[in-house]
């Protein structure tokens, strides 16, 4: 799940009345009064042959074989390849669509002979291959006043808190800091991952952890120890859409339905949750529905590039044909929906608005039907791929595991942790029938 659009927004309230909670906006409306002619039996064709332990196969490929998936990289390129090869074998005609993303910096940081995991913000300014080599300033929060004309030619370490991470940069700038490294105040084990905006720095600037800050404030800083910082940009990188469609027989220009998730990671993370849990239910879904009678166009897609500002999905939607987006009825959007972690008792669907639409009725009216065990919440928020959705003007919603009331997502976000060991096979069985059969329930030649 990528953290670049669209902050959470609490609704004023969460509905988390009774186990099964959703807005009372739903009403009865004709998505739900429509439920009612349904058999189970009907239902059953699709969750039937949803098997978790085939999407826990698909994870433990993306997670543990490829490892974390960076948008632009071989990694992404690898699991691209292996979703498109899944879905030619399913019989879908696939389209391949491969789009520019910005530059990507990568960085390394030397400290006592030691590597030290950092994470380098768009916006940096690069290194060249030698690096460059400093001792450290303890510049506190970094604001102006924590700088002295010590500074110049040194690295500046800086803590995270109170001021922008760009005002910091700018502070050490100029002051005459030839390089920053801002440390967590938060403990994690994923370094620190900064936003600049549309600030560009002047000077190499890396984040790391808290525990990583503190080793080098106390043990490398006073003895004067230099340290290595290196930022190599990759530059005209590639990322790809994989797109399997399946159209109806004997149907002019049909409604469309988008089915989606994002195959990329973030740096160090080997996205198991994030999101190779959401791109396993969506190709075990098309694997199950590359036959059935349907009467609306069904289009599974999966997107690259997510992690660094739904590029992948701003790229789809906005290839879209304006006649595409007039017949476009839908996107349900997976994102971390495997967790394991046992605050995580509720499947929340966000949407831009806070409003239901269809997509959030139908899987209303689905969990009614299978009795799903985990409530649903109506939630307003950004922050995937249903963005780009909803900017386009067609109803999205993104279901994601979250803790009722808090909306926290598991500690393991964004971190080295996001492992196989904590996917719940189970959890995986439970989302790949709801959305299974709200998916059907659409497009399903009743």
């Amino acid at each position: 799940m990528g953290k670049n659009k669209c902050a959470a927004v609490v609704l004023s309230a969460v509905l988390l009345a009774s186990s099964f909670a959703y807005s009372p906006t739903f009403g009865t409306s004709t998505v739900q009064a429509e439920a009612t002619e349904y058999k189970h039996a009907f239902d059953q064709k699709v969750i039937k042959r949803f098997k978790a332990e085939r999407s826990m196969h698909h994870i433990q490929f993306l997670s543990e074989q490829l490892g974390p998936r960076v948008a632009g990289t071989k990694e992404e390129e690898k699991a691209a390849s292996y979703i498109k090869n899944l879905l030619t074998s399913y019989g879908f005609d696939i389209e391949v669509q491969e789009f520019s993303i910005p530059d990507r910096l990568m960085g390394t940081l030397e400290a006592n002979g030691n590597k030290v995991r950092v994470n380098i913000p768009t916006g940096a300014d690069s290194t060249d291959e030698a690096g460059l080599s400093g001792t450290l300033y303890d510049a506190n929060l970094g604001y102006p006043e924590d700088f002295t004309s010590e500074v110049e030619g040194k690295i500046a370490l800086i803590s995270r808190g109170e001021l922008t991470f760009a005002n910091k940069i700018k502070n050490a700038t100029e002051a005459g800091a030839a390089g920053v490294i801002i440390y967590n105040n938060q403990e994690g084990t994923a370094p620190l991952n900064m936003s600049l905006g549309d600030y560009q720095a002047s000077v190499p600037v890396a984040g790391i952890t808290k525990v990583s800050g503190e080793a080098l404030l106390n043990d490398v800083l006073p003895s004067n120890t230099e340290v290595t910082l290196t930022i190599e940009r990759f530059e005209n990188s590639t990322s790809k859409n994989i797109i399997a469609t399946r159209t109806p027989k004997h149907v002019e220009d049909p409604d469309i339905l988008h089915v989606t998730a994002h195959y990329d990671s973030v740096q160090y993370a080997p996205g198991a949750n994030d999101n190779a849990s959401g791109t396993s239910v969506v190709l075990e879904l098309a694997r199950i529905l590359k036959s059935y009678p349907i009467d609306k166009e069904l289009r599974f897609v999966f997107f690259g590039a997510e992690e660094i500002g739904l590029v992948g999905s701003d790229y789809y939607v906005n290839k879209l044909s304006e006649e595409e987006v007039k017949r476009s009825i839908g996107n349900f959007n997976l994102d971390m929906v495997g967790t394991d972690w046992d605050q995580a008792t509720s499947i929340y669907m966000n949407t831009l608005d806070g409003q239901s639409n269809i997509v959030s009725e139908t899987a209303v009216a689905a969990a009614e039907r299978l009795d799903t065990p985990s409530p649903l919440t109506l939630y307003q928020r950004g922050a995937s791929d249903h963005v780009s959705f909803y900017e386009g003007g067609i109803d999205s919603v993104n279901f994601i595991r979250r803790e009722p009331g808090t909306a926290d997502l598991e500690p393991y976000y964004h971190t080295p942790q996001d492992v196989l060991k904590y996917i719940s096979e189970e959890r995986l069985q439970e989302i790949g029938e709801l959305i299974g059969a709200s998916v059907y329930q659409i497009v399903g030649n009743k």
